[in-house]
């Protein structure tokens, strides 16, 4: 196994020999002797752990250029294990180092047994961390082609997604606004055999009843005011990819008859032309409408909502999605932080109580509002309900129980627990199995009975 980085930083030659011959077993053995040369041997090898002496050159009496160091090495990487080396007399120094990020401190004389024990615990929280950041990547990245959710729900809509993909039947997804719709479609196009080619928006309810049958179908020169020039409409646009009809259910009448032509035919007609153009395109739609409930008010064409809807989806709203609301809120504060340069270290208890309790009428996408701005206004290392407007909120009752099964109850109890207590760790999982007083294997073995990813 390749042996961790150890940098040593101290101004004794002869202290660093010793502290190289008697560790150099366990550690690969960096050496420095001042600020410029602990720089660049952090640079260049990147250690975990440090010790650092805060006496050195050019003033070796003193502690400011050893202070100095540390800043700088917290600034280049603030995950480093910074172990100051100190006399006894200079208790005040370290604690002043730990303000600034240190991880430890140790007396002299040094005693080297003492001393092992101490970076082998460093190392092992270095390793810990690291753990945790994948973690954290991996919440924050695409868990699934650009989503995130462990509920059974959204894994059942996964699998749809995978089993779809491969097929040109058109999909009408339906779902509450924000829950990711144009998510969904995007991913199955980028599944699909026509991931090369373009995915093409566009939103029926966004643009006027006038203008849209142009945008949707194109017009030849001369069809009526204003057009100058022949124009290619989005359909025609979608050649050989995908066409992605956002809120279908507020399509006009008119255009309804026109769209299920050209799904039954494959062929459109530009405004102003009579030429029959062929188009290969897949037909991806959404609403946030019940369009059986426009069917039988007459607005929306039966015929159509059946030509579209040669396979449903259903997408859960965010308060169905058992505990993905905290890893979503923890995805998305990762990411804004990370944008606005912010060291935000998570929620406070009283804030993740809010974002659990909260209803999220607009989904995914209010949550990842709340975050942005949560993280913008946030003046602490970690967010407030005020931080995310949620303090005039009217929470949702706290869950109830007693219309469960013992079972039941005691897996959502436990999977609530556990969510909670890796939040409020930051997924360390050795606090959080700490927490809540259970040991590693048993936290590993809650984790993957509920889909919660260790790494």
């Amino acid at each position: 196994m390749k042996k961790q980085k150890l940098l040593i930083v101290d101004d004794d030659e002869d202290l660093r020999t010793q502290m190289k011959w008697a560790l150099a077993q366990d550690y690969e053995i960096v050496l420095a002797e001042d600020r410029p040369s602990a720089m660049a041997a952090m640079k260049k090898a990147q250690p975990a752990v440090i010790t650092l002496d805060l006496g050195l050159p050019p003033v070796p009496a003193g502690v400011e250029e050893g202070f100095a160091t540390l800043d700088e090495i917290m600034a280049e990487n603030s995950q480093t294990k910074v172990i100051i080396i100190t006399g006894r007399g200079e208790k005040e120094n370290a604690l002043r180092a730990i303000g600034k990020g240190a991880y430890d401190f140790f007396y002299k004389p040094i005693q080297l047994d003492e001393l092992k024990v101490v970076l082998g615990r460093a190392f092992y929280v270095s390793q810990l961390e690291h753990e945790q950041r994948m973690l954290q990547k991996r919440l924050s990245g695409d868990t699934f082609e650009g989503m995130l959710g462990t509920c059974p729900k959204i894994q059942d809509i996964y699998a749809i997604i995978r089993k779809v993909s491969g097929t040109d039947a058109p999909v009408l997804i339906m779902g509450e606004s924000g829950t990711g719709k144009e998510l969904v479609a995007r991913a199955m196009h980028r599944l699909s055999v026509r991931q090369a080619k373009p995915f093409i928006v566009i939103n029926c309810g966004a643009i006027p009843e006038n203008l849209l049958e142009s945008e949707l179908f194109g017009h030849e020169k001369g069809a009526f005011t204003g057009a100058h020039v022949q124009r290619k409409g989005r359909i025609e646009m979608a050649e050989g990819g995908t066409l992605f009809l956002d809120e279908i259910g507020e399509l006009p009448m008119l255009l309804q008859v026109k769209l299920l032509r050209f799904l039954q035919e494959h062929t459109i007609e530009r405004v102003g032309g009579r030429e029959q153009i062929d188009v290969d395109a897949r037909v991806v739609a959404a609403t946030n409408r019940d369009l059986k409930e426009a069917m039988r008010g007459g607005t929306f064409r039966e015929d159509l909502y059946f030509r579209l809807g040669v396979i449903l989806m259903s997408l859960p709203p965010l308060r169905e999605r058992e505990g993905d609301v905290i890893l979503l809120a923890k995805a998305f504060l990762e990411r804004y932080a990370g944008e606005n340069r912010k060291k935000i270290k998570g929620f406070t208890d009283q804030a993740l109580d809010s974002i659990m309790q909260y209803a999220w009428q607009g989904n995914v996408r209010e949550l990842e509002n709340r975050v942005k701005r949560a993280v913008i206004m946030a003046e602490g290392a970690k967010i407030l309900p005020a931080d995310l407007d949620m303090e005039e909120v009217a929470p949702l009752p706290k869950p109830k129980y007693e219309n469960m099964g013992l079972k039941e109850a005691r897996e959502c109890l436990e999977k609530e627990m556990l969510l909670k207590s890796l939040a409020r760790n930051k997924d360390n999982l050795t606090k959080a199995a700490t927490d809540l007083g259970v040991s590693r294997p048993t936290l590993y073995d809650m984790m993957e009975k509920f889909g919660i990813p260790k790494e």
